[in-house]
């Protein structure tokens, strides 16, 4: 085993662009922002871990701006000197430091997991208790575009054989035009494809007992986080009028969060996101927990680049509870390769890379190329 402590700590960000604009109930984005974060040790061994947010600090409160800040000026000086398998105390000191952002958290987290990995020649998902599964299912995500836009998008998924369910975002239009708007959609995929919707978050109870049976009705397989994130029990109320399932993303961050849904019976699935939840270790606790309770969770995305979506494919794989299929589609919204060799997406799933680490390698010319100056 090569030496441990970790020397240098080097942050990049990029600017990666997009096949298409991805639109959400309350911004679009053309390129994804992303931060590159390199830990290297001692021994010569370089793990790296990701921060990205989806479209920008509206959903977590972060930035990859704000992120490189945090990460450069408190948290590096705690990571110099200490060893990457001392994940329990750097955790712990880094919390001592700054008490909230876990994106940025998140993007160390990974990294320490992939250069521990690297220096004991495993892949990630070892570190993480071993395999599951070798592949896991993707969800292609649509935006708020109009229905006979999405229809063509899905149908042009179906065709080449590369999705079979879809999830369409909802909130940027009024309730009733947009619940008209899935209504025409899933019609139009009733009996080839699964279509499901996110509300981001964008209505109040109200609104949600009083569309959501429409959308039930229509033929949507499962509704993704009507409320804002705080309102866990209209989140519960919800679930328990509702025939078909509704799954959790923006009130849970942490298990403490996991912990209170599970009680409350507030969700029948969670969405996993290690960017959200500080890293991998926090993240596999939720799915834990979820496990416990009976809860079948979901791989989500922040529309991370691939190395994020490596991350996440690790944990994914790793966990028994994640049951629900995944959104790892991150590295296909994206128009240019930032690997030397590209993940593998076949036959509608996203397939566990062999090697060490993340089990992938950055293109050094492609990082350059897309580097913010």
């Amino acid at each position: 085993m090569t030496d441990l402590r970790i020397e240098r700590v080097d942050t990049v960000l990029l600017d990666v662009p997009l096949r298409r604009p991805h639109r959400f109930a309350r911004t679009s984005m053309a390129a994804q922002p992303v931060l590159l974060v390199f830990v290297r040790t001692a021994g010569g061994v370089t793990g790296v871990g990701e921060g990205v947010v989806p479209g920008g600090p509206w959903w977590g409160g972060e930035s990859v701006e704000t992120m490189r800040l945090v990460v450069e000026r408190y948290l590096t000086p705690v990571l110099l000197g200490r060893r990457v398998d001392d994940l329990a105390g750097i955790q712990r000191d880094l919390g001592d430091v700054v008490a909230a952002n876990l994106y940025a958290k998140a993007a160390v987290e990974v990294a320490l997991h992939d250069a521990w990995a690297r220096c004991l020649g495993v892949p990630v998902h070892t570190l993480l208790g071993g395999v599951a599964r070798r592949s896991i299912p993707v969800t292609w995500a649509l935006g708020t575009e109009p229905a006979p836009v999405v229809v063509e998008e899905a149908l042009g998924k179906l065709d080449a054989g590369l999705h079979r369910s879809f999830k369409l975002k909802m909130g940027a239009l009024e309730p009733a035009e947009d619940v008209a708007r899935v209504c025409a959609i899933a019609e139009k995929l009733a009996g080839v494809a699964g279509v499901r919707v996110d509300l981001n978050a964008r209505w109040d109870l109200l609104t949600s007992l009083t569309y959501l049976p429409k959308l039930a009705d229509a033929g949507v397989e499962l509704v993704e986080q009507p409320v804002p994130g705080p309102e866990v029990e209209a989140l519960a109320e919800i679930n328990r009028a509702l025939p078909i399932p509704v799954m959790v993303d923006e009130s849970l961050r942490t298990p403490g969060d996991a912990l209170r849904l599970a009680r409350l019976r507030a969700a029948d699935v969670y969405a996993l996101k290690t960017t959200k939840s500080g890293g991998l270790r926090r993240t596999m606790a939720i799915a834990e927990i979820a496990a416990a309770a009976g809860i079948p969770c979901h791989g989500g995305t922040s529309i991370e680049s691939p190395i994020g979506t490596a991350a996440s494919l690790q944990l994914a794989c790793a966990s028994p509870a994640v049951t629900w299929g995944s959104e790892l589609f991150g590295p296909l919204l994206m128009s240019e390769q930032l690997l030397t060799t590209p993940l593998r997406y076949a036959d509608g799933e996203l397939h566990l890379p062999d090697g060490p680490g993340l089990g992938v390698e950055l293109d050094p010319a492609a990082v350059k190329a897309f580097t913010r100056t």
